[in-house]
């Protein structure tokens, strides 16, 4: 199949050939022909599947064709979670819509000024990319007119929900006309997002292409266990050095330990520059260029990121903190292999972390790999080896992690070795930097050194 067989405006067709697309992936297959029949739909489509054309071809098609209501407000709105997803999606119809005449698209985000978004408005708008608090800011304000709008695009309505924007996209789709087609993409369609459709979508069509599992079949998955702050620290150097590695993507738990990391690496000698929630707009456009230009090597970043970033060189993403969510696993990784290519994701984790681990490899389907690299092997031995068979444990293991066994096998005190020592020498020191491992006693030393000691180390010493 080709798009010239989905029935799109010569106009698009003419710009997606110009950008070298010439066959439509399986979500555009499916999703386009439903949209241009007016219907409304609910997708389930993984990072890298061209969901962004799924729904934006058959958006600018819709503009082809002249409005019969007099009137500046947009034709087309879509909602994101985030700002780069948004201004990867306005790029997305600039590019696409380049042959159609006067489309005219803007962005309305956190972050921007008023003053240049109420200048933005204040002309005749064509498709609007909004994130969903900003935008409820100017519908209060009676700053946008729906009159005329066609179309309700709710892209990464998952990620949406998981922030907690549901109720606000709620409250901007009933100041929106109930004659508007509305189109959903989630990275899954679970039951949270089918009642969030039941409110919104008038008998939509259910298309589903995809799997977690396929999806990952061409990024190799890497896990090392980490001793320490000072390990990890180590493990992310070699890593980083290693020539394969054209650019790389390091994720963090908190805005904080991504501006630390990225002013450790710059000072290793990395072109490295942190991104997150807590930096203006400018400063995350002006970041975001330069790693789309080749002149950034390391980006670090929190989840923010985690949506929204397409660049091809992306060769290796690293999960220097595991997420929270098993999904945004899947999301993080998926800013790698993109397009067909393929990629290294490389999570580090302690331990403590075997469960989380479980509930990830179960989302995907898929065993992480556990690897050593020489001179840099983990002290303590996981718990389990995460890429061969869990089996129960025998009578023996039990009697040792019994609290009777022995002082040295009570939890939090090391682990012993045969003369009934805990291998670190001192009781209660998991890590030889005074440090327990774990988001939440890193705090702001995570990456500096510390003279005093921690709380968790503290409070097990007093034992």
């Amino acid at each position: 199949m080709s798009f010239e067989d989905l029935n799109l405006h010569p106009s698009i067709i003419k710009a997606i050939t110009e950008a070298g697309y010439t066959t439509p992936t399986p979500i555009q297959q499916q999703a386009i022909p439903e949209l241009i029949a007016g219907h409304d739909v609910m997708a389930s489509a993984q990072t890298g599947t061209g969901k962004t054309a799924a729904f934006m071809l058959p958006a600018l098609h819709v503009l082809a064709t002249p409005s019969q209501i007099r009137s500046r407000g947009p034709r087309i709105l879509v909602l994101t979670p985030t700002r780069e997803l948004a201004l990867q999606v306005s790029d997305a119809a600039k590019k696409y819509g380049k042959y159609l005449p006067r489309i005219n698209v803007i962005s309305i985000l956190g972050g921007m000024p008023y003053p240049l978004q109420n200048k933005l408005l204040s002309q005749p708008v064509d498709i609007l990319v909004a994130t969903p608090g900003r935008l409820i800011d100017h519908i209060q304000r009676g700053r946008i007119d729906f009159k005329r709008l066609q179309m309700l695009v709710l892209d990464e309505a998952d990620r949406m929900l998981d922030m907690g924007f549901i109720d606000d996209v709620e409250t901007i789709a009933a100041a929106t006309p109930g004659t508007r087609q509305t189109l959903l993409f989630s990275a899954t369609l679970d039951n949270a997002i089918d009642k969030v459709a039941a409110k919104l979508l008038k008998t939509p069509q259910r298309i589903q292409v995809a799997t977690q599992k396929a999806k990952l079949d061409n990024i190799e998955q890497r896990l090392h266990y980490a001793d320490d702050m000072s390990h990890k620290n180590r493990l992310l150097d070699h890593v980083l050095r290693d020539e394969k590695v054209k650019q790389a993507i390091v994720f963090t738990a908190t805005k904080r330990d991504a501006d630390t990391l990225a002013d450790n690496l710059y000072a290793q000698g990395f072109s490295a520059a942190a991104l997150h929630g807590d930096m203006n707009q400018r400063e995350r456009t002006r970041t975001l260029k330069r790693l789309r230009s080749g002149g950034l090597q390391v980006l670090v970043a929190t989840d923010v990121a985690a949506r929204g970033i397409d660049v091809a060189d992306i060769t290796h993403v690293i999960n220097f903190d595991l997420p929270k969510f098993a999904e945004d696993y899947v999301h993080r990784i998926g800013r790698t292999g993109r397009a067909g290519a393929t990629g290294i994701a490389v999570s580090f984790a302690s331990n403590k972390d075997s469960a989380h681990l479980s509930k990830i490899e179960r989302y995907t389907g898929q065993r992480i790999a556990s690897h050593i690299i020489p001179g840099l092997e983990p002290r303590i031995k996981p718990r389990f080896q995460n890429n061969g068979p869990r089996n129960a444990p025998s009578v023996t293991q039990k009697r040792k992690r019994s609290p009777f066994a022995g002082h040295d096998n009570r939890p939090g005190f090391g682990v012993a070795n045969e003369s009934g020592r805990a291998r670190n020498g001192q009781r209660g020191r998991t890590f030889d930097d005074n440090r327990t491992f774990g988001h939440g006693n890193r705090g702001n030393s995570a990456f500096r050194n510390n003279n005093g000691n921690k709380a968790g180390y503290q409070s097990a010493r007093t034992k």
